[in-house]
């Protein structure tokens, strides 16, 4: 009685918690990179966007019996890809274009999924998550996304910081602006679609977002907000899974919670822009230095 009660007591010895761990380690890694872009260009919304807007993609191949991942992510690239060519008109901003596709992708998911008469366990898992039935074709399957989506990070990752800081200036050195945006809200739909599983369509905004907005908090190095955007969005992920399996808890949503502890903690603590730092700061006395008078004022004659 004692063994089995071991057995189930570590989740590291059941083979669904192992598949489950595996996922979580590598859609929060990916995810952690990916959101660095993402947090920089502060397009947080396009995140948003896009996974809302692979419901309706889910909804029509639910609908004719096709893989609900691929629908979803045929229809976050199409709305990723219409989003960054209706933004480049001057007259619109950016946030205004989302907003329109967001709204219309998810309008046109819930007209279609009222035409069916019932919900089914898979569409639901899609929307909150399912991480605990994963098989391992799926585990693979995200590790081969999520290797070639770190690569291309990767090849162009001075290009995407470039944009995402100074799209002028970046036009002006004759980077492919365009392009670029393509291809980043491409990256940014493919890491939704593939993080679909472990925490839903709903939640996937967290996973996406806060790894890497707590990276900033703690650093000003991109390359060391790069790595601890990953190491938070799988410690996060590991962290969440582990503690929903010891109490029973819903896994995505654990998940997320664990993630905004972690922000929440470095939004207080961080050592150069934590709140708490930036207190003290302010409340120790400055030192008093004699620097004669002050100078006069020059005015215009």
């Amino acid at each position: 009685m004692a063994g089995v009660w071991e057995l189930v007591a570590d989740p590291w010895q059941l083979v669904f918690m192992r598949r489950a761990f595996t996922l979580a380690l590598v859609t929060g890694a990916v995810c952690g990179v990916i959101g660095v872009f993402v947090v920089l260009r502060g397009m947080a919304f396009i995140g948003d966007a896009v996974a809302h807007s692979a419901f309706p993609g889910v909804a029509v191949a639910y609908a004719f019996h096709g893989n609900l991942l691929v629908g979803g992510a045929v229809a976050g690239v199409v709305t990723a890809v219409l989003i960054a060519l209706v933004s480049q008109h001057r007259r619109l901003r950016e946030d205004t274009v989302i907003g329109v596709f967001f709204a219309f992708a998810f309008g046109l998911g819930i007209v279609l999924v009222s035409t069916r008469d019932s919900w089914s366990t898979d569409l639901a898992s899609f929307l909150f998550g399912q991480i605990l039935a994963v098989s391992t074709a799926d585990v693979w399957a995200v590790a081969v996304m999520g290797a070639a989506l770190l690569l291309a990070a990767t090849a162009v990752r001075k290009e995407l910081v470039a944009v995402a800081l100074d799209r002028e200036t970046a036009r002006a050195a004759g980077l492919p602006v365009l392009r670029l945006d393509l291809l980043l809200y491409v990256l940014v739909t493919v890491v939704i679609v593939m993080s679909l599983q472990a925490i839903g369509n709903v939640l996937v905004l967290a996973l996406l977002v806060t790894p890497a907005a707590t990276a900033r908090m703690l650093t000003d190095r991109l390359g060391v907000m790069t790595l601890l955007s990953a190491a938070l969005g799988a410690s996060g992920g590991l962290l969440g899974l582990y503690v929903s399996y010891h109490r029973d808890l819903a896994a995505g949503g654990t998940i997320v919670i664990t993630l905004t502890a972690m922000f929440a903690v470095a939004w207080l603590l961080a050592p150069r822009h934590g709140l708490l730092v930036r207190w003290l700061r302010r409340g120790r006395p400055r030192p008093v230095t004699d620097t004669g008078p002050p100078p006069v004022p020059v005015r215009a004659r």
